[in-house]
């Protein structure tokens, strides 16, 4: 089974993206999937690979419960390459007690997780009688919460050492673990770094440390982050000061939110094949698609990670960008089928509708607007706007089955939503231009 440009499971659930990696001339995206049904459950590995970030061809599940420290489930993580071999490192889960009502769900957060790897010798065949826990539960509360600490991702520096960063819970406020190896097998515990307070959240999910350019870049997941004064569960970002060899990072004093739609969540980046840092998100969706197989959640295109005058940015990856050659006239409808790339401006007060999708500027911000195109269905914040600029906001609005992108100012901000129709009403501004993938995909 094949996806173009959004990729999302054979059928029922998919959650996080995991283990992202440019690995023997291909992209490799695994993710965390339910196969039995379209609801969160026990949670394997899903993978799919691609030679172009636009067609992902599934592979067998990579990961599942097989071993004592994950009987209930493969919850997050990395790849790295070692030695030509591609290595997993993932947080395995066991339930303390059976749930009698759900076997998929624990009871009154009675869990206990732990570290674990799997090395695969070519990124098609896993093992799951060989994995090994590398980082076990944490009993230190001084350091970290037994019950929620996940989510490693591991990267090598230039010295040939071996990084970790997890994710934990200290006194209601996220917390990052660093840990550090020399082989990538040992691993010891190295520093943390803490929210200052408790409005950036009280958990750090899926943290990715990064370096663009010259500047250090943190990616987090944080639960129950204020925004506008209410707790919300968003991916966020923000740029800062990290000394790599003492694992030593100033803690954020606030967090920018990676995407102004309220579908997105725990993103993960890699190195492209051109040694560029680039991000891939999970879309959340608030209900099932009712299709032969029915489905839940799928994952962004992959855009960009840049740093623009001290300010995290996400434009549209290049080699989706530059797929879009076929020029369609702009005001043909659109109900879904192909997915189709929109150009245009928005001057103060415009408005445009791509398939029944609104988008429009007022009081300076970009306002998207999902209502028509999710009839009858529960949406958090079915409308979402973007930090207000001043002139003209100068678009590309992505539009595929069941998702809309709108890259405001090369990525300066994004906003995506889920959808569930289109309905072909289209009105566009003077200038709009429309443009369709090669033939043959």
């Amino acid at each position: 089974m094949k996806n173009l440009l959004h990729l999302r499971a054979p059928g029922n659930w998919i959650n996080d993206p995991n283990g992202m990696i440019y690995y023997r001339g291909q992209y490799h995206l695994f993710y965390q999937y339910f196969p039995y049904e379209p609801r969160w459950g026990t949670m394997h590995w899903g993978h799919a690979v691609s030679r172009d970030l636009l067609t992902w061809e599934h592979q067998r599940i990579a990961l599942y419960p097989s071993v004592y420290a994950d009987q209930n489930g493969c919850f997050s993580g990395s790849a790295i390459e070692r030695d030509g071999e591609l290595v997993l490192y993932y947080t395995g889960v066991r339930y303390e007690v059976l749930n009698p009502e759900d076997i998929h769900r624990h009871v009154n957060g009675q869990y206990e997780p732990s570290q674990l790897m799997l090395v695969s010798p070519d990124g098609i065949r896993f093992d799951n009688t060989k994995k090994r826990v590398v980082v076990p539960t944490i009993l230190d509360a001084a350091i970290g919460d037994r019950r929620n600490t996940r989510d490693p991702k591991v990267w090598r520096d230039e010295q040939g050492v071996y990084h970790m960063v997890l994710g934990t819970t200290y006194e209601g406020r996220g917390r990052l673990l660093f840990y550090c190896s020399t082989d990538g097998d040992t691993w010891e515990y190295q520093n943390c770094c803490t929210a200052p307070n408790d409005t950036l959240g009280r958990m750090w999910e899926c943290p990715d440390l990064f370096r663009v350019g010259g500047s250090w870049v943190v990616h987090l997941s944080p639960m129950a982050m204020e925004i506008d004064g209410a707790p919300a569960y968003q991916a966020a970002c923000a740029v800062v000061e990290f000394d790599e060899e003492n694992a030593k990072m100033t803690p954020p004093q606030s967090l920018s939110r990676i995407d102004y739609g309220w579908d997105l969540y725990a993103p993960q980046t890699c190195l492209d094949r051109e040694g560029r840092r680039m991000m891939i998100g999970w879309m959340r969706m608030p209900a099932v698609v009712d299709a032969e197989v029915p489905w839940r959640g799928m994952m962004t295109a992959p855009r960009l990670v840049e740093v623009r005058d001290g300010r995290v940015c996400y434009p549209l990856h290049p080699d989706v960008r530059e797929a879009f050659t076929r020029e369609i006239p702009a005001d043909a409808p659109y109900s879904g089928g192909e997915p189709r790339l929109y150009t245009l401006c928005l001057s103060e007060g415009e408005t445009a509708v791509i398939g029944g999708f609104r988008i429009f500027r007022e009081n300076g911000s970009i306002v998207a607007d999902r209502c028509v195109c999710c009839p009858g269905i529960e949406t958090e914040k079915p409308l979402v706007s973007s930090p207000a600029a001043e002139g003209d906001e100068v678009l590309e609005v992505l539009v595929n089955d069941n998702i809309v992108e709108c890259y405001v100012n090369r990525g300066a901000a994004v906003l995506s939503q889920t959808v569930y129709r289109f309905t072909g009403e289209m009105q566009l501004p003077a200038g709009a231009r429309c443009y369709g993938m090669e033939a043959g995909r």
